[in-house]
């Protein structure tokens, strides 16, 4: 079965938006305790130094994810698909489009932070070549016990192709 899933870079919050964050923080607020929880809020998804996705399955809203980018790193930020549709692709498909713009930003290495009851997500990040890291960032100034249900992953990213001219 075919599936269309296109994913586009939004610059402000649309009400698409709002529901896919509202529904994954009802699911991290039922799993954490409010300071085990570190997402961005919808105005900082938009700041300047990060880039926010929503991926559509036949035009409508399914998934979204973000990166920050930052000095020597970029961060995956607030990814999350319905799910409903989860192992169709489509959360594949979205951290594809964030290492993509990782790269083109020139960045050599993705960090993300998740929570251990996220196990869906860490299988995700796992088959996609991320490996186990120690805090970093902002996390790494953190209390214990605010990271203590805190997963921190890491993957090198191959440099973006460098554009060559042809020789004359």
């Amino acid at each position: 079965m075919q599936m269309n899933i296109t994913i586009d870079q939004i610059t402000a919050p649309t009400p698409e938006l709002r529901a896919l964050i509202g529904e994954l923080d009802a699911v991290l607020n039922a799993a954490y305790e409010p300071h085990q929880r570190h997402g961005l809020n919808i105005a900082q998804l938009f700041e300047p130094h990060v880039r926010f996705f929503v991926a559509r399955l036949d035009g409508a809203a399914v998934a979204c994810g973000g990166v920050a980018l930052f000095d020597g790193y970029a961060e995956v930020k607030r990814m999350y698909t319905r799910p409903s549709l989860r192992g169709r692709g489509v959360a594949k498909a979205v951290l594809r489009r964030l290492e993509e713009e990782a790269r083109a930003a020139g960045k050599t290495m993705l960090r993300l932070e998740t929570g251990l009851h996220q196990a869906e997500a860490v299988g995700l990040y796992r088959r996609a070549g991320f490996i186990s890291c120690g805090a970093f960032g902002d996390y790494a100034q953190m209390p214990a016990r605010d990271i203590e249900t805190s997963l921190f992953f890491e993957k090198r990213l191959p440099a973006a192709a460098q554009q060559t001219r042809p020789s004359p």
